[in-house]
């Protein structure tokens, strides 16, 4: 008598999206350069050659990661709230935030990064743009948004990668009054 056993089904879905969550934790932790493929297979709990079979570079899975993150963010948030809810998703305690609200740190931690991480930071940084350009009515809506969003990116630089004072320690309900409140002087239609 002979015992088969059970053949064991793969489910490529589930581990793309393990890889993916796993790849947002450690970019966000450590950055890209410093974020290994063999840490991210051991956090997704997976073999290494699966990221590449799936993904085909650890360039391509950051792709996934911002994109992902970023465009959920732009897709389920109302254009008027999204600068406060990107603000608070960068304000967030380390540890605190879903690993799908990381996309800015995930962003900010990379930059520098090589050519793919780079255009997609710029195709992210576009589509905030656009969005947050449709709150005001000025002539200069681009370069409105690009303000903002620039201040938005040097907060979270200054307060997430640099941690320096007394922005790194503020309260986040401060910071975010104060940025806000500032911020509808370039975008009129922020609630």
């Amino acid at each position: 008598m002979t015992t088969e056993k059970p053949v064991r089904r793969r489910d490529a879905e589930a581990t793309r999206r393990a890889l993916i969550d796993a790849a947002a934790e450690l970019f966000a932790e450590r950055g890209y350069d410093r974020t290994t493929v063999r840490a991210i297979a051991a956090r997704a709990g997976v073999n290494q050659a699966l990221l590449f079979r799936y993904f085909g570079s650890k360039n391509a899975l950051f792709g996934e990661v911002v994109a992902r993150d970023g465009r959920r963010q732009l897709r389920e948030t109302p254009a008027e709230h999204l600068l406060e809810t990107a603000l608070r998703d960068l304000l967030a305690p380390a540890g605190t935030a879903a690993p799908g609200d990381r996309s800015l740190e995930v962003l900010l931690r990379s930059v520098g990064g090589d050519d793919e991480a780079a255009r997609t930071n710029r195709r992210l940084t576009e589509e905030y743009a656009r969005v947050l350009a449709g709150l005001t009515r000025a002539d200069d809506a681009e370069l409105r948004s690009a303000l903002v969003l620039a201040w938005l990116l040097g907060i979270g630089l200054t307060r997430v990668v640099v941690r320096q004072e007394p922005l790194a320690g503020a309260d986040p309900e401060h910071v975010c009054r104060l940025m806000l409140g500032a911020a509808r002087t370039l975008l009129e239609e922020l609630p």
